[in-house]
Parts: C-alpha cells; structure tokens; sequence
C-alpha cells in the first residue's frame, strides 16, 4: 500500500470514528440527559468534529511518518564528473598609464572690493514740549462719568444753583459738592465761560466756598431753606 493510499484510509476511519462518538453523544443527551434535539444535535456534531481531528491527529500523522520511514529510499544519483579546468590564459602586460597633463593654473581672481559702510541714520529730533498752559488759562474741571453710589449731591442748595442748572452741570460729569469744591482759578474761569445762560454765576455767588462748607457736612442758611422747602 503506498503512502498516499494509507493516509487516504486512516482519515476515512477518523471521520468514520468521530461520526460514531458524536452520534452517541447525541442519543445520550437526548435519551439520558434529556436536552432538547436542536442542543443535543449541536453538541453531536461539535463533537464528531472534534473527535475526527483529534484522531488525524493521533493515528493518522504517526501512520504517514511509518509510512515514509518504511518506503525504500530512491537510488541517489551518480556524482557529476568534475569538469576539467581550462587552461590559465597568459599574462597580458599591462599599459604603462599615460602621465596626466597638468592643470592649467587658476586665473587670479580679483578681490571684491570692501562695501562702503553705510551712513548712520541721522538722530530723530526729539519733539518739542508742550508750551505750558499760561496763568490764568482756563481750564476744563475733571468730569465723572456717573455720580457715586448713593446717588449725587443735592446742587441746589448751592446758592445760584437752580433745577436746570443742576441739570447742566450734571451734563457737564459734575454730581457732589467736594467736586466743586475742588475747583481752582481755571476751572472756575472755564465754568463761567461755559454755563450758558449763567456765565458770571460761580464767583458771583462763591460757589467754591459753599460747597466746601457743604462737602465737610456744614450747612449754609441757603441750604437750610432749601432742606426746609422754602426755595423750590
């Protein structure tokens, strides 16, 4: 029997062997265990699988190599003649090289002349200060963009100082009395010049005064009225 033909034998019987196992563990599951026909037969045939492979495994690889150790070896072929070696061909004298020619020499390359330094740039000039304001310039008193917590002071007990003229000055950023307190010779100069309709009124009626006496929480016979109702 040749090896193909054993090999060919022993996996029908493996197969045939691992239908058997799986066939009675699918009765034995059926009849003894009582699993349903659809897992019984699930289980039958994994285990006919793996039953044939497990004998291929086993039977059929120990049985092939048997077969090949038994087999007669084939006859090895006679060894090759060795070739007879041709003849060394003779030396060939070699060419004495041909000497080089030297190189032409390099031309002189003239140097580069030295780029000119460049000018330094001229100094900026420095700009000119601002021409200082002259005594007695009028000058724009700081404004607040809105009055402080609490709401701003009442103007109107400022003696001079009515319902629209509070308005003004609230448009011009002035709300409290320490405000106006603050103000000096310019500011005063440029309310003056600028409350229109009233211009003249803050040194005619010392506003500055007033509303420093008002700022340290003083009070004035004006603005007494004016807490009493007696003015608006």
């Amino acid at each position: 029997m040749s090896i193909n033909q054993a090999s060919s034998s022993c996996h029908t019987n493996c197969l045939i062997a691992g239908i058997i196992v799986g066939l009675v563990v699918f009765l034995f599951l059926m009849m003894g265990a009582d699993w349903t026909f659809i897992m019984s037969a699930i289980v039958g045939i994994a285990v006919a699988i793996l039953g044939t492979i497990v004998l291929r495994m086993v039977l059929c690889v120990d049985s092939e190599a048997g077969a090949s150790a038994s087999a007669p070896a084939a006859p090895a072929a006679p060894p090759a003649p060795a070739p007879t070696p041709a003849p060394a061909p003779e030396p060939v004298a070699a060419a004495e090289p041909e000497p080089a020619p030297e190189p032409d020499p390099e031309p002189e390359v003239a140097a580069e002349p030295e780029p000119a330094p460049e000018p330094e740039p001229a100094p900026e000039p420095e700009p000119a200060p601002a021409p200082a304001a002259a005594e007695g310039d009028a000058v724009q008193p700081a404004a607040m963009e809105a009055a402080r917590e609490g709401g701003p002071d009442d103007l109107k007990k400022i003696k001079g100082v009515g319902p629209k003229l509070e308005q003004l000055l609230h448009s011009l950023g002035i709300y409290h009395f320490d405000q106006v307190a603050a103000w000096g010779p310019a500011e005063v100069a440029w309310m003056d010049d600028n409350l229109k309709g009233f211009k003249g009124r803050v040194t005619r009626d010392d506003w500055v005064a007033q509303a420093g006496l008002l700022a340290a929480g003083g009070e004035t016979d004006f603005s007494r009225k004016v807490e009493e109702g007696d003015v608006y």
